[in-house]
């Protein structure tokens, strides 16, 4: 996961200053040194490292240590302060037009993930309520159209297509078309190439000039370091953008490029690509990026992944199916379901504060999931709504048409008759409705 070994060697800094009972200007500059080492080795641009510790040690020193705080827990607000302002300080929304549809341009080189992006900021707008289109200005590289065309079926939005006529006049048609199909958001797929070219830039310029943009963000891999930082200065400087879409946040990568690509092009990050699915993406809070790297959690972020999942009309059912304590394995299988939605497991628990630390050297198992969906699938719908007729030879026919053991049947039913209890205790408190519904909400319902 991005920034885990920054999250490590900032925690490893401060550690040094907890038994402290005040702070000399000497701790100040020892603890520093630590970060700015540890934002280089995360590939931050050595100005931006430079300057951040030097602001963070210059409020350090001349603070007044609050009566409410450590010492150790003043300088990780300075430095949470000061992560938050280098990231931007506020969440950057996107710019909409004030009468048809709003135009927002992607480029970015390839391979960057561009036009996996554009779907996937369709989806968001989608289930935002919005009618976005997709248009496909990429002619050059070989299955381009048809890879647009496939994740815009994925996520139910449509795709204007011309073949591979100019992309200019491609552009033209399809923000006209959109206006005539009651679209209020136009996605432009653009062309991309393996390196910074003049001709690929002048096509960018003219597709530009074609149709304004209200938007037009680069897309770029947080995985190539400062390398995206310096795409994203050129593509500034030649094209003018608008604001970043940082992709593959969920890899190994050291995740410098979200740290220094503000500070470096002025530009905003808008919008960060957490996974493959169409579903991972969120935007770009950089209040939220500054508490995960500081190891706090992020439990907004969860909060609303969790909600573009729920069905409120399910989510009222099951909780009445929950008050009344008749939650049954169909339930508990669309649960998994809705889990696994979310993204990955380890991610979405370390965004919990406290938990992301405990689970860092911790495998988990998440076809563990499966292989309890594939035991539920097993059993006939007369065992899923009433398990407790599930007797020894029933177990051992949906342990067989699992391929698992009849351990791992007996193991499953144990787990939802603990799930069972505490609901039933949940429901039973003053309030239970609307804990019962936050619990669900954390599950992904």
């Amino acid at each position: 996961m991005a920034f885990e070994g920054l999250s490590d060697r900032l925690e490893s800094a401060f550690k040094r200053l907890k038994s402290k009972g005040s702070l000399t200007e000497k701790d100040v500059r020892d603890a520093m040194r630590e970060v700015r080492m540890a934002l280089l080795e995360a590939d931050v641009n050595y100005k931006v490292a430079k300057d951040f510790t030097t602001k963070v040690t210059e409020r350090a020193i001349g603070a007044q240590v609050m009566e409410s705080l450590t010492p150790a827990q003043m300088v990780i607000k300075i430095v949470n302060e000061e992560l938050i302002a280098l990231m931007g300080s506020t969440q950057s929304r996107l710019t909409q037009a004030s009468r048809g549809p709003t135009v927002v341009m992607m480029c970015g080189l390839q391979g960057s993930g561009k036009t996996t992006h554009c779907a996937k900021i369709a989806l968001m707008l989608k289930n935002k309520g919005h009618r976005p289109m997709l248009a496909a200005c990429d002619i050059y590289r070989p299955a381009a159209i048809k890879q647009l065309q496939v994740v815009g079926e994925r996520v139910g939005v449509p795709v204007f297509e011309r073949g591979q006529i100019s992309p200019v006049t491609i552009a033209r048609e399809a923000l006209k078309f959109a206006g005539d199909q009651g679209s209020d958001y136009l996605l432009i797929d653009t062309a991309g190439r393996l390196h910074i070219d003049e001709q690929l830039m002048q096509e960018l310029k003219d597709i530009k000039a074609a149709v304004h943009p209200q938007e037009i963000l680069l897309v770029v891999d947080a995985m190539t370091g400062q390398d995206a930082v310096n795409i994203a200065a050129t593509f500034d400087e030649t094209l003018g953008i608008d604001g970043l879409v940082l992709t593959k946040l969920d890899s190994d990568t050291r995740g410098g490029a979200a740290l220094s690509a503000r500070a470096v092009t002025g530009k905003p990050i808008k919008f960060v690509g957490t996974g493959e699915k169409m579903g991972d993406l969120d935007v770009f809070h950089p209040e939220r990026m500054a508490s995960r790297i500081l190891g706090m959690g992020d439990m907004l972020s969860l909060i609303e992944r969790a909600e573009t999942m729920i069905d409120e009309k399910q989510a009222a059912q099951l909780e009445e199916k929950l008050l009344k304590n008749k939650f049954d394995l169909n339930d508990l299988l669309d649960q998994f379901r809705q889990m696994r939605k979310m993204g990955n497991i380890k991610d979405l628990l370390a965004m919990i504060p406290g938990v992301g630390k405990q689970l860092r050297d911790v495998e988990i198992d998440e076809r563990k999931f499966d292989r309890m969906q594939a035991l539920i699938l097993s059993m006939t719908p007369q065992e899923r709504s009433q398990p407790d007729i599930i007797n020894p030879s029933r177990k051992r026919r949906i342990a067989a048409g699992s391929g698992q053991t009849v351990e791992d049947v007996n193991r499953l039913l144990t787990q939802y008759k603990q799930m069972q209890k505490m609901f039933k205790q949940m429901g039973g408190r003053k309030g239970g409705k609307g804990n019962t519904r936050d619990m669900m909400r954390m599950l992904g319902r």
